[in-house]
């Protein structure tokens, strides 16, 4: 099994790297506005100070229909991944950008992805099977993918262990910039809320949700709206940004709304009805609600949102206490006394999955 595994995680414009030795972070360091495959210094700068690593593991957003679980990372990977990069066009080209740079880097160390979708390639054929002409589905692979599939296992997984009941039924919430809900039976996902793409599901920052695809026909058709124009305000004009005329950013929602702003105000509550209609959509799928997990930026750190969802969704019986909930850190049971539905806070931490799969995977090829 490796000793020290070095995680990377590409974001949209920065670059995030750390070492992992048996589950804890040895090193970590964060390269803001990182350039892509060429740009290797900071990269080699960093490897420099942590010497040794025996694995690598990189977080890749989408493994299409080829990929249910961590992936060797070789030429044929690469090509596949370059292949599907219209699937997630902010996310896996930079991936593919950071497993090239590492490369350049340690060309002699075994390198796996880690993919997000796989965590949902469990989900059943009435789950993710869209209600289209199946040529179509069978021609170009069209189904609900998810995503955020590393959050929710160990999400997931840590909050079995926070509350001991490894075989709940859990709905899993990743709210942060991008956010999604994943309906969890017995470790397994059986439903989520993201789907051939990561727009689809909840409001988020910057970034629709579901949409009545009509309606974005309408915009074709009978708007004038460009393709590409159509695309760009979907991903990065919309949610809570468009909703609101703020950066998107919650806390700036937050305080607009305490100000008096309507629109902040509409935007606040357009994104908890959404939230709670879905969390209560996850819940049928697995024939009820054991655990209720929050984990992301805005699900650790927003008791307002996950006071307003327990009052929303009582009915299902979540309930909060109040102190518990306000001063909610690091992993935390945030439940009442007597709840039926257990509510933990756990704080995302995708580098320890990683770390966790690739120590498995490698595990399993020298076993």
């Amino acid at each position: 099994m490796p000793q020290r595994v070095l995680v990377v995680n590409t974001g949209s414009s920065s670059l995030k790297l750390s070492v992992l030795r048996d589950g804890r972070v040895e090193n970590g360091a964060t390269v803001q506005r990182w350039e892509g495959s060429g740009h290797l210094e900071p990269v080699q700068a960093f490897l420099d100070g942590v010497g040794h690593v025996d694995a690598v593991g990189h977080r890749v957003v989408h493994g299409g229909p080829r990929y249910s679980e961590p992936a060797w990372i070789d030429g044929d990977v690469i090509d596949y991944l370059d292949s599907i990069r219209d699937l997630a066009p902010l996310h896996n080209p930079r991936a593919v950008a950071g497993i090239h740079a590492v490369a350049e880097v340690l060309p002699d160390t075994p390198a796996v992805a880690c993919f997000d979708t796989a965590f949902h390639a469990t989900l059943p054929a009435e789950a993710h099977t869209y209600a289209l002409p199946r040529e179509w589905n069978a021609r170009w692979g069209l189904r609900r993918y998810g995503f955020h599939g590393l959050s929710h296992a160990y999400a997931t997984r840590r909050a079995s262990e926070l509350v001991g009941a490894p075989g709940a039924r859990m709905v899993s919430c990743h709210l942060g910039a991008g956010a999604s809900l994943a309906a969890v039976r017995d470790g397994i996902s059986r439903d989520t809320t993201m789907g051939f793409t990561p727009l689809a599901g909840l409001v988020m920052v910057t970034r629709s949700g579901d949409v009545d695809p009509g309606l974005l026909m309408w915009l074709l058709q009978h708007g004038g709206m460009p393709v590409d124009e159509l695309n760009e305000a979907l991903e990065k004009r919309s949610g809570l940004k468009g909703l609101s005329g703020t950066s998107g950013d919650l806390r700036d929602v937050l305080a607009g709304r305490a100000d008096g702003d309507q629109d902040c105000a509409l935007a606040f509550d357009v994104f908890v009805h959404q939230l709670c209609r879905e969390i209560a959509a996850m819940t049928a799928a697995i024939g009820g609600l054991d655990v209720l997990v929050m984990t992301g930026g805005v699900g650790e750190h927003a008791p307002l949102v996950r006071g307003r969802v327990a009052d929303r969704l009582a009915y299902l019986g979540i309930r909060l206490d109040p102190e518990r909930n306000e001063s909610a850190s690091g992993d935390a049971d945030v439940s009442a006394e007597g709840a039926a539905v257990r509510t933990v806070v756990v704080t995302a931490r995708e580098d320890l999955e990683i770390a966790r799969q690739v120590a498995e995977h490698l595990g399993t090829a020298r076993g």
